[in-house]
């Protein structure tokens, strides 16, 4: 695509092997549907996933999936710990793929966060809230380890044929506790380099990934809460990520302590743009917008202005599977609709 031609929603997007119809993304958003608590994708994953696929959404990002079973939110989490979990995520990739949608999977640990763990682990054994287990510091062999459960969970995804993978560097969770100072306060050499276990994890994703497929993060670009970090710090450790392998960030917000304590984020539309936009000025690299872009037109002005790169649509792909189709009907921008329901438009 010519870089001087004007850019919408509705313009491709490439990214290495990744080839997107449209700027368009599903947000990763945890579904708390798992049956029987071994982390396999059900038939409501299968049905919410695919559903996207045909409303025109151009790359489905399955929600936070993790890399061990004490590593999940809840007992009700998707996980990629095991070979078991391998079948029912392909079936729902090659659906969505039917469909013209390219699919991607948010690989992660919640850390101090993972509600249904008797001990959950963390950096340091400091609590999420008056209301949160007390975690168990993590020994740096376990580190180590954890780093190698991510590479087993992001083979596992390779295999299972997704396009893309996201790590989940925010909203508090793991690798979010490992880089903010507020939450690591180990003197081991994950100490020492807060973004230590970051890198090791980046590092093992790519050794893991095809060569053309991008591997994205999403991140944290501000903690809201007084003495955590601002965007001058993520874009510092958001350069070390870079510089490790990742090919484009998802910029969100938050997921440290009591956030609403102080600076409490805005709810107004496209609040988390601006962090998006100063990080991609400043590394040059292909971002993501999240937060309050339900309506099509602020969307197509994210784009437009070249303040992002794609527009993740969150609550507004959970009220309406066929968001994207609507948006394009709205901006009367040309898509490709499926023939079935071509009367409706």
């Amino acid at each position: 695509m010519n870089t001087n031609q004007l850019k919408d929603l509705f313009s491709t997007y490439h990214l290495k092997g990744l080839e997107l119809k449209n700027r368009t993304m599903m947000s990763p958003m945890c579904q708390y549907s798992v049956e029987h608590k071994d982390g396999i994708a059900t038939d409501w994953h299968y049905m919410h996933y695919v559903s996207r696929a045909i409303g025109g959404t151009a790359l489905i990002m399955i929600e936070m999936t993790d890399v061990e079973p004490d590593g999940r939110i809840s007992d009700f989490d998707l996980g990629l710990w095991s070979d078991e979990q391998i079948p029912a995520l392909k079936r729902i990739v090659d659906a969505c793929h039917s469909y013209g949608a390219k699919v991607g999977i948010q690989i992660a640990h919640a850390g101090r966060k993972a509600e249904d763990a008797d001990i959950p682990v963390a950096p340091s054994a400091i609590a999420f809230d008056s209301n949160s287990k007390t975690p168990r510091a993590l020994s740096t062999e376990e580190v180590k380890g954890m780093v190698e459960k991510f590479r087993s969970a992001v083979a596992r995804a390779v295999q299972a044929g997704f396009d893309t993978i996201e790590i989940h560097g925010a909203h508090g969770y793991l690798i979010h506790q490992f880089h903010s100072p507020l939450t690591n306060k180990r003197e081991d050499e994950y100490g020492q380099d807060l973004t230590r276990f970051g890198r090791e994890v980046i590092t093992a994703a790519k050794n893991e990934m095809p060569e053309d497929m991008p591997l994205l993060m999403r991140i944290s670009a501000k903690e809201y809460v007084e003495g955590g970090y601002g965007i001058q710090e993520s874009i510092a450790f958001a350069k070390v990520y870079q510089s490790a392998g990742v090919d484009m960030f998802d910029i969100s917000s938050g997921g440290e302590g009591q956030i609403a304590a102080w600076g409490k984020p805005g709810t107004h539309a496209a609040y988390q743009v601006p962090l998006a936009k100063e990080i991609k000025q400043a590394l040059d690299v292909p971002v993501i917008a999240v937060g309050r872009l339900d309506d099509p037109i602020v969307a197509n002005a994210v784009i437009g202005n070249e303040e992002s790169d794609l527009v993740a649509i969150g609550r507004g792909l959970l009220r309406n599977p066929y968001w994207t189709l609507e948006a394009a009907s709205l901006l009367k921008k040309e898509t490709q609709i499926p023939i079935q329901y071509t009367t409706g438009f």
